[in-house]
């Protein structure tokens, strides 16, 4: 419901700079008091009450330091140089023309030797572009004339003798000479040929403005030996400590015989502790040409291409690598169907079942670590959560395999590409010194997503068919987000750079880049748009038929349909892959095909109406031979039997020496009974040649399906939030008109309550609630009703808690007030007996 029009916040003129913080939210619009919520999202937890608690929290350290980290370099040297700037009190600004000088140095002094060139034009046209960031995030506040840095990031970027930052200053010779003796100030004062002072603050105040002056400071400097002047060009750009032995001497310059006690005589280095020296930022400043950095970019560094292909091949490479990267999930999980492996106590996967997907994929581990992990990011794997845990397809995964190639694919990549695992992690060490299992609780990196997500921006903005090293990549990465490089490893590489390394060869296997470059498909992707359109027609054409052989084997002289695919896996097993698949048919094939509920006779019919040439004699023979022997012997459980209606069969088997460890004993001339579990007998007697089927206690035969085994419904994991959730439009726009609201009601200038009785006199700023009586309250607000002023209200509500409220009344009726309430914007009512008291808001204040 929108507000009366009494209620909507007047235009404002023309007015003077902002005191504070909250002042200067207070003109912002509501669309960039938005913005700065939609980038700080952590403001909104909980929404603030008014603009005086927002700018509290925009101050608080970890706010601070969490925006600090979402800043491109140069915006965030922008930040450091005015963290460092020589400011002569704390409530003083720093004017965009200092702030510029101090980036990229003054116009007419000459630079250091050791620092890199500036562009001084480049650093113009950029500054005033960070500078609007910094004020649109609220790190900064003030007119260009005056800028300053909320208290927050001053603090986490000021820099000091324990922690130079990334500038390598030390700190101001007022904070170097906090503790020192009014007597050794004044010995400064002789040492650097300034008369003396009154007091210690007038003092250092002296000291400090020589330091400042550049002619001045250059006069002390030329009388310096060449020894001191090369002591202090070791501090100049960081750190700036050194160590030293009896720091703390107090040598005047008469007695000064070495370049460290010249220096220490004068206040060109000040003692840190005991053992070491410091350079105040004023004198480091004057000896770095009045820069705050070595090395100033005002725009990020340009990415080189490393190769270039043809856009086409590469389409063509990335959409058959996407097929091979669905075959590949797919056989996986089709294999972890049938034989699932056990979740680990502490989770995850064991090493030898990670070595078993390696075989079944024909892959290095590194690599198989990368598809599970995948599967399980896409909600297609999960544990099945039972008292024995194994790992699973889940329910998801049969949706997922009626779906086409491309669809198939569209899911794998669109999980990979905001999941937070990070499969290159397995097998690595973690803080205890164990290996991180595949699959495992430790894999999750909430810095995966973002730069995975960048490392592809990049390539995207190359031409098509461009591609780029992780070399190359990595400046232009640390360029837009410095701070965000992550932990470093034991190898000394930050996350970051793995990250990137690992993005691009995961790209390569998933069918995201192609030959290196971006594929089509992947773009659309990045852009938000669906890139199943892009990806079908270059995708292979799926295949209905394969050809067999008289050697027992079948060619898929391309991809398969997947039901044809997994009709043909369940009677033959592959034996090559590449651009043609050769399966082969054994007796344990086909007799996995019948206990799989197939008949000889579905086999034959299946193979000839699927095969472009007649069925060979040789494989009928072999399915009639398996067929034939299939289900003669029956195993139970007892413990377990063995069950078959020809007695010789049975005494053969007894006397086979390879079943001596089944401990197997005659129970009647068609039962031999067993003293091992069933799958135990089955597993032996299908190793000494024969063919078993299972049968239950009711004596019907077992059909074990290789499908059979799936996880109960389960969603895929969520991705470890990296902060809070960006906002969306409604909820943005919900606690804009609630901040503003409370503002307000905060801010409004009130008259005198209503005379009465009980009335009080209450003041704005005292925030007690207002207090009149009954009848008082009652005729104020039917007064309020007919002539449509604006009231301001004290309420305590059915839990107790009292608030104040600016309301314009609507309805007095009932023991109810009906009226809109610019705190909650909307239309209310409240109860009469809950109201403390009333007084009338003061318009023209």
């Amino acid at each position: 419901m929108t507000a009366p029009q009494s209620a909507q916040r007047p235009s404002r003129g023309p007015a003077a700079a902002p005191r504070t913080l909250a002042e200067e939210l207070r003109v912002r619009s509501d669309e960039a008091l938005a913005a700065l919520l939609r980038v700080r999202p952590d403001l909104l937890n909980p929404v603030p009450t008014d603009l005086t608690q927002l700018s509290a929290r925009l101050s608080s350290r970890a706010s601070a330091l969490r925006a600090l980290e979402r800043l491109d370099r140069f915006t965030l040297q922008v930040a450091e140089a005015l963290a460092a700037a020589p400011v002569t009190g704390s409530a003083e600004g720093v004017p965009e023309s200092a702030l510029r000088n101090l980036l990229a140095g003054p116009a007419r002094v000459k630079a250091h030797p050791a620092a890199e060139p500036v562009d001084r034009a480049a650093v113009t046209a950029a500054l005033p572009a960070a500078i609007e960031r910094l004020r649109e995030q609220a790190l900064l506040w003030g007119p260009d004339s005056s800028l300053r840095l909320v208290i927050a990031v001053r603090e986490a970027l000021a820099p000091s003798a324990a922690n130079p930052g990334r500038t390598g200053l030390g700190p101001t010779l007022s904070e170097a000479t906090t503790g020192m003796s009014p007597a050794r100030l004044q010995q400064l004062l002789a040492g650097a040929g300034l008369p003396p002072t009154a007091d210690p603050v007038t003092a250092v105040a002296a000291l400090t403005a020589l330091l400042s002056d550049r002619k001045a400071c250059a006069a002390l400097l030329a009388d310096a030996p060449p020894p001191a002047l090369a002591l202090l060009d070791k501090l100049v750009w960081g750190p700036p400590t050194g160590t030293v032995p009896d720091a703390t001497r107090q040598v005047t310059a008469d007695q000064a015989q070495s370049p460290v006690e010249w220096l220490l005589a004068r206040g060109l280095l000040l003692p840190s502790s005991p053992t070491s020296v410091v350079l105040p930022r004023e004198l480091a400043l004057h000896l770095r040409g009045g820069r705050t950095h070595r090395a100033v970019d005002p725009a990020p560094p340009a990415l080189e291409p490393a190769a270039h292909r043809d856009p086409r091949a590469a389409d063509s490479a990335a959409a058959g690598q996407a097929y091979t990267a669905v075959r590949t999930v797919e056989e996986l999980l089709d294999s972890w169907g049938l034989q699932p492996p056990p979740v680990l106590r502490a989770g995850g996967l064991g090493v030898r079942d990670l070595k078993r997907a390696a075989l079944t994929l024909e892959c290095p581990e590194p690599v198989a670590a990368f598809w599970l992990e995948l599967a399980y990011a896409s909600g297609l794997l999960a544990p099945d959560g039972e008292a024995d845990e194994r790992w699973a397809p889940t329910p998801a995964y049969d949706l997922w395999l009626q779906q086409t190639a491309a669809e198939r694919w569209a899911v794998l990549a669109e999980s990979w590409l905001a999941s937070t695992r990070v499969p290159g992690l397995t097998g690595t060490p973690d803080g205890k010194g164990k290996q991180r299992a595949a699959l495992g609780p430790e894999l999750d990196r909430t810095l995966a997503p973002a730069v995975r997500r960048a490392v592809l921006d990049l390539l995207a903005e190359l031409p098509p068919g461009s591609t780029a090293t992780a070399d190359a990549l990595l400046p232009v990465l640390r360029w837009h987000r410095p701070l965000r490089g992550g932990p470093t490893a034991p190898d000394g590489r930050e996350l970051r750079e793995q990250l990137a390394e690992w993005t691009l060869r995961e790209a390569e296997s998933l069918g995201v880049t192609g030959r290196g470059a971006l594929a089509s498909p992947a773009r659309e992707l990045l852009a938000g748009e669906d890139p199943v359109a892009a990806l079908e027609p270059l995708l292979p054409q799926p295949l209905d038929h394969v050809i067999l052989q008289p050697d027992l084997t079948a060619i898929a002289p391309g991809p398969l349909l997947t039901p044809l695919a997994q009709a043909l896996a369940l009677c033959a097993d592959v034996e090559s892959k590449g651009g043609a698949t050769v399966y082969r048919f054994a007796p344990e094939s086909v007799r996995r095909a019948l206990d799989a509920g197939r008949t000889a006779a579905d086999l034959k019919a299946f193979l000839a109406k699927h095969s472009r040439t007649p069925v060979p004699q040789p494989l009928e023979y072999l399915i009639d031979d398996v067929a034939r022997r299939h289900g003669v012997l029956r195993v139970g459980a007892a413990s377990s039997y063995l069950r078959c209606d020809d007695t010789s069969l049975l005494n053969e088997v007894m006397a086979d020496r390879r079943a001596a460890e089944l401990r197997l004993r005659m129970l009647a001339p068609t039962v031999l009974a067993a003293q091992a579990p069933p799958d135990t007998l089955l597993s032996v007697l299908r190793t000494m040649g024969y063919a078993p089927a299972a049968e239950s206690a009711e004596g019907d035969l077992v059909i074990t399906r290789p499908d059979s085994h799936r996880t109960p419904p389960r969603a895929a994991p969520v991705p470890v939030p990296d902060g809070p959730s960006r906002p969306d439009a409604a909820l943005l726009g919900a606690a804009v008109r609630a901040i503003r609201a409370g503002d307000r009601a905060a801010t409004a200038v009130r008259r005198e309550t209503v005379a009465g009785p009980a009335a009080q006199p209450v003041r704005a700023a005292d925030g007690r609630l207002p207090r009149t009586a009954a009848a008082d309250t009652l005729a104020a607000l039917q007064t309020a009703v007919l002539l449509g002023e604006r009231m301001w209200i004290g309420y305590v509500n059915a839990e107790g808690l009292a608030s104040q409220r600016v309301v314009d009344p609507v309805k007095v009726e009932g023991g109810f007030v009906t009226a809109y309430d610019h705190l909650s914007d909307e239309v209310r009512t409240f109860a009469l007996h809950r109201i403390t008291g009333v007084a009338e808001v003061d318009e023209t204040a």
